[in-house]
């Protein structure tokens, strides 16, 4: 007779800190799976705090609660399958990213991660300790090798694990998404696989947690690398893998194999989802945010119908002197296709008593960027006041290229707490605009068809702060200004390799110096969604104060 084996991936969305109802969460999984006859039930890695926890696993009652639950958890599901699941373990002083392995009321093992992850937004050298490399563990008729994450991105763990009897590698993960990252996991569990001869099982957990987005999109390798099964992105599910043994060893049988979306839609529904659980994880349930008839705005409001639904988006559009006939009428047609609230609160009357109020002060002076910056800061001051008023989170809706150049107002249309948009340059919000207006999924709340009109993508920008205003008249066209700052900012190129690529060195030295002197405006802004691996905040951390400038 042919050995069989069922293990269930339980591709979830956890909480940072909601420990006992992440352990929850984990139970419910375990009995759906245990209906379904599995005999390994798998969490992703630190389910049980919900990740990345960051310096909260310090706090040593921070982790012994998590270990209690994980013990509630071995005693809650001792009669059925085994369940994986990803917490702390300390143990003599020292603390570890652990994966445990529970059956029959016990721990049966307690993996504990050897390759701890130092790069881009993780500092997991800063808080764990190392742990030895564990060697595989039985349930049933199968020995499993479990590397944690960080683990099968080298080869010394899993072929340690094949050595010593493993014949199913399975990985649980907590890795975020950036654009093309899928692609880079598969290529290294591959290598995974080719060096082992191994089955390999890749779980990864889903569900946004501060900038970081986790995109699921588990999967399952047989030896040679071939695809046997391959869940969603950005949803939560269980995936059943069906094992069977025969004469060549441990193979995995065929499952359902999705096709993932290309990069457009899938950075859409990782500012979705990122935006959802940010509200629903901090307490909000309502948005507002300033309508301007311009493209960003256009673009996170509808975003935001389609992470909490139109009915949940207020719009406010907050006109001044210079604010054109077009922009109302754009502003006005956003928010009617999308079906979101509109109100109009014009900043004439306080930007009058802040000029006169002022006056003394400035007198002698010529009006400039300082008045211009005003309009944002009172806006930015009635946005919040109806925040705090009506209990909805303001959204900042600055794009990449505005954050890295300063294009923006600290203290003014800076202000809110969460940018959806922040990793995306100017480029891709026209593009994503047009994707939307052309694409609608079941996962969107908002309502399908154009919702952005042509117009609003097609004007030149501008903040229309002064008569005439564009924002080319202070910055390269958009492209340009894109195209220099994936230079500086993705690729850390020099001026000299901008320049030798055929940008003009003084357009180039302007935007590094706007780059650089914009450092504590981002310090102090909105975190958002991470769509690249160097997304402004932990992929990219440079000094606040910097007097330093390419010399060449």
């Amino acid at each position: 007779m042919t050995d069989r084996f069922r293990l269930t991936m339980a591709q979830l969305n956890p909480t940072v800190g909601a420990i006992d109802a992440n352990a929850e969460k984990a139970r419910a999984a375990w009995d759906e799976a245990r209906t379904a006859g599995a005999d390994f039930v798998a969490l992703p890695e630190m389910f049980v705090t919900g990740y990345q926890p960051q310096d909260l696993v310090m706090k040593p009652a921070f982790v012994a609660h998590a270990m209690a639950a994980v013990d509630g958890l071995a005693h809650a599901c001792a009669e059925g399958p085994a369940l994986g699941i990803g917490a702390p373990f300390s143990e003599g002083g020292r603390l570890y990213n652990a994966y445990y392995i529970l059956q029959g009321g016990q721990r049966l093992a307690v993996i504990l991660k050897h390759h701890r992850p130092n790069e881009s937004v993780f500092d997991e050298v800063r808080l764990y300790d190392q742990g030895p490399v564990s060697g595989p563990f039985r349930i049933g008729p199968l020995r499993i090798g479990t590397p944690i994450c960080e683990d099968a991105w080298h080869p010394d763990v899993c072929e340690t694990l094949a050595e010593t009897g493993a014949e199913v590698i399975f990985v649980p993960n907590g890795s975020p998404y950036y654009r093309d990252r899928f692609d880079v996991r598969m290529m290294v569990m591959v290598e995974r696989v080719v060096e082992t001869g191994l089955p390999l099982i890749y779980l990864n957990m889903v569900g946004g947690q501060d900038d970081q987005v986790f995109d699921g999109g588990s999967f399952v390798l047989n030896p040679g690398g071939q695809l046997a099964a391959l869940a969603p992105v950005f949803t939560e599910g269980l995936i059943h893998v069906d094992l069977a043994r025969g004469a060549d060893g441990w193979r995995a049988e065929p499952g359902e194999r999705v096709t993932h979306p290309d990069g457009w839609e899938q950075d859409y529904h990782a500012m979705v989802l990122s935006l959802a659980d940010y509200l629903r994880k901090s307490g909000f349930s309502k948005v507002v945010l300033g309508l301007s008839g311009g493209v960003d705005s256009a673009l996170v409001a509808t975003l935001a119908a389609d992470a909490i639904g139109p009915q949940n988006v207020h719009c406010v559009m907050l006109p001044s002197a210079y604010t054109s006939p077009h922009s109302l009428e754009d502003a006005a047609a956003v928010a009617t296709r999308l079906g979101c609230k509109l109100d109009t609160v014009p900043i004439s009357g306080p930007q009058s008593a802040v000029t006169e109020a002022l006056a003394p002060l400035f007198a002698g002076t010529q009006p400039g960027i300082t008045e211009e910056n005003v309009q944002s800061r009172l806006r930015g001051l009635l946005l919040m006041a109806i925040s705090n008023k009506f209990g909805a989170m303001l959204l900042t809706t600055g794009n990449k290229s505005e954050m890295a150049v300063g294009y923006c107002t600290i203290y003014g249309d800076m202000n809110g707490g969460y940018n959806p948009i922040k990793d995306l340059y100017k480029t891709r919000v026209f593009e994503t605009c047009r994707w939307r207006n052309a694409n609608h999924r079941p996962w969107m709340q908002g309502p399908a068809g154009e919702v952005i009109p042509p117009r609003v993508i097609d004007k030149p920008p501008s903040a229309e702060l002064r008569a005439d205003q564009k924002d080319e008249d202070s910055l390269p066209p958009y492209p340009v200004l894109d195209a220099i700052l994936e230079g500086l900012v993705e690729r850390e190129a020099s001026v000299a390799e901008l320049v030798a690529e055929g940008h003009d060195h003084a357009t180039v030295k302007k935007v590094e110096h706007l780059l650089y002197l914009s450092e504590y405006k981002r310090f102090q802004s909105a975190p958002g969604t991470r769509l690249t691996p160097r997304a402004f905040w932990l992929d990219r951390r440079y000094p606040i104060v910097n007097r330093w400038r390419d010399p060449s």
